[in-house]
């Protein structure tokens, strides 16, 4: 397997890239690819001539180009199909027009667009992006990991499609998400895309429509489970660290009853970390935290409820614990300030309930004396009235969850209740930010997980902060990666956390944001990967350096989309 890498000229000083194609072999990859922008010396050194077009374009007049083409497009999923279209043919061009232009493209490329590629994936499927790992062929895992790219590869983004967004199981079409987040690692935190690898691991699926449809190209029989499935997981694993002994690991959208058992059984034998988990708890704790200068309170003087308890529900809670230990609480009065409700109620001693919620199920005599609407079920909104809560995360999938009720119960509680319905795509989130002002007469502190406008209430426009996990993820990749780290830890994500809050001005807290402008993702990303590798270094288990020479090394890793000169290898 060839390496990506980027040279220095010793002479001249200049960065360059040395080839190991020419004529139509590198106009057809897409990672060398400049079209129309390959130099006049290039076209001779590479043997491209009669290839392209006489003029030689700028990249400039590529993204041009591009934008005129993709403004022609009404539709989001046609959207994506063009914008992934033009990462398969030419990506630095991709990913400077996604860069110059994301927060128009952004939900275009991830969410909410995303979530329909996934469901349509055997539909709109046209080129090879990433490595399927075949259950069936997990005893290849080497010789499948032979066909990546290059063989340097630092990050690598796995799911097997079971939990995909608030659209469940997916099969094969979860391959849609990985080739998203690497996309975002890339625009945000400038990880090279030679360097990023997505995959998923095919252990068959459980959606009946997959399984009738006849252009599905994934496996049809009934997803693995028990021993079966986690023979492939370890096989896949151990693959990663024969052949990628220095790529972090992120898990994404497996389902409840393998996340954070995957995340425990490996985040010590490998680098690695779950999105869905980590990444979604340090969001909310960076949203929280910024609600909290605006309120000029702390973290452990709010009463939390959290509707809808799976990974995500799981992974906030556990940030939260951690955030009010910071503070001084211990452990347990820290989940005494948390109020987990699933679909059941809240959860409470006697319940059924997955290994994972234990931590968090509430004490009976915690709930003495509480007056319920229905005797012997405690709802959301009889946890909201008595818990007296001030503030509310919705991240259970169940559309319009947070009615006009619930929202003037928090209201009742509180001066400035803080909504966070984080469900996603749009289709699915709990409330609207206009029905949360409306409920709550514009008291409410609001964001969201997927994007919304901004909402003008009583003749003032409030911006409305979507809690993207993107704030977090790229900078911990980067963090890690330059690092070296052996491990990533829960205590990266609470400082990454604070890290995104503090970029916040008080100025943006006093129109509503609660998080930074996605503009600025790649100062953000910065800082995060600047936490991280500080935290990696006292820790002991990342390289040596001073703070100045961690944040020098980050900054001279991200990548600014934009063409360097080739050389072809040949002409040693």
């Amino acid at each position: 397997m060839r390496k990506f890498v980027i040279q220095v000229d010793p002479l001249t000083g200049e960065k360059f890239i040395e080839v190991p194609f020419r004529k139509h072999h590198i106009i057809e990859n897409s990672i060398y690819n400049k079209s129309s922008a390959f130099t006049l010396e290039e076209r001779e050194s590479l043997d491209l001539w009669g290839l392209l077009p006489e003029k030689v374009s700028t990249l400039e007049e590529q993204c041009q180009r591009v934008i005129e083409s993709y403004s022609r497009k009404t539709d989001p999923l046609e959207k994506y199909i063009y914008l992934l279209s033009l990462l398969d043919r030419n990506e630095t061009l991709f990913y400077r027009v996604f860069l110059d232009h994301l927060e128009e493209m952004l939900p275009y490329v991830y969410t909410p667009t995303v979530g329909e590629a996934a469901k349509t994936f055997s539909h709109i499927f046209r080129k090879l992006r990433g490595l399927f790992v075949s259950a069936n062929r997990i005893s290849l895992i080497d010789r499948i990991f032979s066909n990546a790219p290059f063989s340097n590869i630092h990050l690598i983004v796995v799911t097997d499609g079971e939990r995909i967004l608030g659209l469940g199981d997916q099969g094969i079409g979860g391959m849609a998400i990985p080739i998203g987040k690497i996309s975002l690692y890339v625009v945000a935190a400038g990880i090279h895309p030679a360097l990023c690898l997505p995959v998923c691991i095919d252990v068959g699926t459980n959606n009946e429509n997959l399984q009738k449809d006849p252009l599905y190209i994934g496996l049809k029989n009934k997803r693995l489970e028990g021993e079966e499935y986690d023979f492939v997981i370890e096989e896949f694993v151990k693959g990663v660290r024969r052949n990628f002994p220095h790529a972090i690991l992120q898990w994404e959208d497996f389902g409840k009853q393998n996340a954070l058992r995957l995340l425990n059984r490996y985040r010590e034998r490998i680098c690695s970390f779950n999105d869905d988990i980590q990444g979604t708890g340090a969001i909310a704790l960076a949203t929280i935290y910024s609600a909290m200068r605006l309120k000029e309170e702390k973290l452990k003087d709010q009463r939390y409820v959290i509707f809808g308890f799976g990974q995500a529900g799981y992974g906030i809670a556990n940030a939260l614990v951690r955030g009010m230990m910071e503070e001084g609480l211990t452990e347990k009065e820290s989940k005494e300030r948390i109020y987990p409700v699933d679909k059941e109620g809240l959860l409470i001693e006697g319940m059924t309930v997955d290994e994972y919620q234990r931590p968090f199920v509430r004490e009976k005599n915690s709930i003495s004396g509480w007056k319920l609407e229905k005797e012997g079920f405690i709802g959301l909104k009889d946890t909201i009235v008595n818990a007296k809560a001030t503030v509310l995360i919705g991240v259970s999938g169940v559309a319009g969850a947070f009615n006009e009720d619930i929202l003037k119960a928090m209201a009742r509680n509180c001066e400035f209740p803080l909504i966070l319905a984080l469900s996603n795509p749009t289709s699915k989130s709990e409330c609207s930010p206009e029905a949360a002002l409306r409920a709550t007469d514009g008291r409410c502190l609001i964001a969201t997980g997927s994007p919304f406008p901004p909402v003008k209430f009583n003749g003032i426009e409030r911006f409305i902060s979507q809690c993207n996990n993107m704030y977090i993820f790229p900078g911990i990749g980067l963090g890690a990666i330059v690092s070296m780290s052996l491990k990533i830890t829960d205590e990266m994500f609470v400082y990454s956390a604070k890290q995104v809050a503090d970029l916040v001005s008080q100025e943006d807290l006093k129109r509503g944001k609660l998080l930074p402008d996605i503009k600025n993702i790649r100062q953000v990303s910065e800082m995060v990967a600047f936490a991280v590798a500080k935290i990696s270094r006292d820790s002991g288990f990342g390289i040596r350096g001073s703070d100045e020479k961690l944040l020098e090394m980050i900054r001279n890793s991200m990548w600014d989309p934009k063409y360097l000169p080739y050389r072809w290898a040949g002409s040693k």
